[in-house]
């Protein structure tokens, strides 16, 4: 039996077509590929942005700044010294690029400038940390890639 090329050109085309379905099944379905967006509520926190960014340039603006350190113990956190630490509020956002099960949040609660997130709740890797707090009535941020 003789194949002319137009017979071939329509078994390429079926074939081509048949890989590009296959893969695409198997990315649909498989468990292992996970296509979740990077944070559940996506678009409330685009509509918040503009406020991140004016929260960011008050943070410019402190004579310093909020500052981290790893140590043995974990992330050691410190605020500003001249800042009057029962007036500070806000919380620690910790996220997890390659786990959202390991994101976590906590509160800021100062005895003295500095606050300490427990080596027991950090795997070692990438995190993206977040803290927003508030001194008075102003409202500040502080972003940083740490790799623990």
């Amino acid at each position: 039996m003789k194949i002319n090329w137009g017979t071939a050109i329509v078994i390429a085309f079926v074939c081509f077509i048949s890989f590009i379905m296959y893969f695409v099944i198997t990315m649909s379905t498989d468990t292992k590929y996970e296509h979740d967006l990077v944070v559940e509520d996506y678009y409330g926190q685009e509509l918040q942005f503009q406020a991140d960014l004016d929260h960011e340039e008050n943070s410019k603006s402190l004579a310093s700044n909020v500052s981290l350190k790893k140590t043995n113990e974990g992330i050691l956190i410190s605020f500003p010294e001249d800042l009057n630490i029962q007036s500070i509020e806000g919380k620690v956002f910790l996220y997890r690029p390659s786990n959202k099960q390991l994101d976590f949040e906590t509160p800021i609660s100062l005895s003295n400038h500095n606050l300490l997130i427990p080596d027991k709740r950090l795997l070692d890797g990438r995190w993206n940390i977040k803290i927003d707090w508030k001194y008075n009535t102003k409202s500040y941020l502080f972003k940083k890639e740490i790799t623990y």
